[in-house]
């Protein structure tokens, strides 16, 4: 087996592994339809979870869910077992299910303000005019200290934005009826495809990913992404999200022992295909800075050309599995994932990459003070735990024991801004528009579109807290007594309300820095 504090991915002349102090500056793994990506993935996460290391991994074909069952030996694991040297040993991995849709996991959702005017314009396909709209309407609904929490928040504030287009427009710039309706519509198709349920409270804690168990060992967590691919804008949005949360949320700490998290990022080539300059650099940026939060992010795809360059010069845990040369595009892949090893002398990488079997692959890895060590054709060791899906039972089983049931499952509605506008509407004279005031709120992701020139100033996050209200119309009694109920009831939401004023906080000063 590897070395303390090291875990080892398989056997060239000599074991290869990935140093854990060095996990954090990233990872690439790459090869051609069936030829041990999966395994591969899987592999290293039971490495990283059996050296106490909370994993993150998104599940595309339904094959990761099997770490959370145990192995069983079969000839073809022990026989590679047996040829790297390693004794096989089946187990299992404390697992978490995950699920957008709340279907073969825990549900995962997060607020319409935490997700951001950037992301939900890459989210929606918008032009550069309609995420213009977009962060005005993010604007205003933090000027109007309204609540952006669910989609139909979302509507209602860009339906005050088209019924006050001509008073809007002096001060925050054109705005049409049309460009909102173009909107409104990209928001009715996401609906359509679920996408809806993801937007709401209780919002994921971020902290809930980064435990591990009884035993010292990380925790697996594993999102459903099998009918989530039916949506790849949703898909990738998602999993840029989550890692932005967790740029913006974790500490500086510098280089560790070990990582704090490993993020799995498969079907990478999703988040960069048609993607805006904007959205890449701020994607750079993330991946470059997260490394001192102590998260490693790990890419998986099918051809190195699908990651940007600038992001690829970052990844520096490289595992190449086959290509096929059949097209120039191909032959370019080959000669371009190649061309990123240090070289070995005793191998031609090019003619390599095209000859692996299924479980070979090629592997550089950083060793020392971080310098790659030279490719070398490597037997992937096999993994420990069980290969393909596991059993509804075993995933029920990991569903009760969790220690999530019940909290995330229960949307929460509490007031936010259709029902606080809702209110106004019927409450003011017709024509009246309810002036603005401050600034307005985004997460980290527009903070660095915003420092690079993105559209719209840089977001910060809302500085609102539970039952808000605009101030601009006063309170009748019974509205008094109806805000006071809400606030009282909001409390009793307990710790994920905190959670979620925190976030507004630290967004706040996070988007403040220049």
């Amino acid at each position: 087996m590897a070395d303390d504090g090291a875990i080892l991915i398989g056997k060239s002349w000599k074991p290869e592994t990935l140093l854990l102090k060095l996990a954090n500056r990233h990872g690439l793994v790459t090869g051609a339809t069936g030829t041990g990506k999966t395994v591969t993935l899987q592999v290293l996460a039971e490495g990283f979870a059996r050296e106490g290391v909370p994993v993150f991994a998104a599940d595309i074909k339904g094959d990761l869910s099997g770490i959370a069952a145990p192995g069983d030996s079969k000839p073809p694991f022990l026989k590679r077992a047996e040829e790297i040297g390693v004794k096989y040993e089946p187990d299992q991995f404390t697992t978490v299910f995950w699920d957008v849709f709340g279907e073969q996991g825990h549900p995962v959702r997060a607020t319409i303000s935490e997700m951001g005017p950037l992301l939900l314009a890459r989210l929606l396909d918008l032009n550069e005019t309609q995420e213009g709209v977009l962060n005005i309407a993010f604007r205003i609904a933090d000027e109007q200290k309204l609540l952006l929490l669910d989609l139909k928040d979302l509507r209602a504030i860009l339906g005050f934005i088209a019924e006050n287009a001509k008073d809007l427009t002096t001060k925050y710039g054109n705005v049409t009826s049309q460009t909102v309706g173009t909107i409104q519509r990209a928001l009715l198709v996401l609906e359509n495809q679920k996408g809806d349920l993801f937007f709401g409270e209780p919002a994921l804690e971020i902290s809930d990913l980064m435990r591990t168990d009884r035993y010292g060992r990380g925790i697996v967590n594993i999102m459903a992404a099998d009918k989530l691919m039916a949506n790849p804008r949703l898909y990738a949005t998602f999993l840029l999200w989550l890692l932005s949360e967790l740029f913006e949320q974790l500490p500086e700490v510098g280089d560790l022992d070990k990582p704090k998290l490993v993020f799995f990022f498969d079907e990478a080539h999703l988040l960069f295909n048609g993607a805006p300059k904007a959205l890449l650099t701020a994607v750079e940026q993330v991946v470059r800075l997260i490394r001192s939060k102590g998260i490693g992010v790990y890419f998986v795809t099918q051809n190195p050309l699908d990651i940007p360059e600038t992001v690829l010069a970052q990844l520096g845990n490289r595992v190449q599995h086959a290509l096929r040369a059949f097209t120039p595009r191909d032959q370019k892949a080959v000669k371009a994932a190649a061309e990123t090893f240090r070289q070995n002398p005793k191998i031609n990488t090019a003619e390599a990459i095209m000859h692996l079997a299924v479980g070979e692959a090629l592997i550089s890895t950083l060793e020392g003070r971080g310098s790659p060590t030279v490719v070398e054709r490597t037997l992937i060791a096999p993994p420990m735990a069980q290969v393909g899906p596991c059993s509804a039972q075993i995933r029920q089983q990991a569903l009760t024991e969790s220690g999530f049931k019940g909290k995330y499952d229960t949307m929460i509605d509490r007031e936010s801004a259709y029902e606080e506008l809702m209110s106004r509407k019927n409450m003011a004279p017709e024509g009246e528009v309810v002036e603005a005031s401050t600034t307005g709120g985004g997460g980290i992701l527009d903070t660095i579109g915003g420092w690079l020139g993105g559209s719209g100033a840089p977001q910060q996050r809302p500085k609102t807290g539970p039952g808000s209200r605009g101030g601009a119309l006063p309170q009748s009694m019974a509205e008094k007594v109806l805000t006071s109920a809400a606030r009282s009831a909001a409390t009793t939401i307990g710790r994920q309300v905190g959670t979620a004023i925190l976030r507004g906080v630290l967004g706040s000063m996070m988007g403040g820095k220049r």
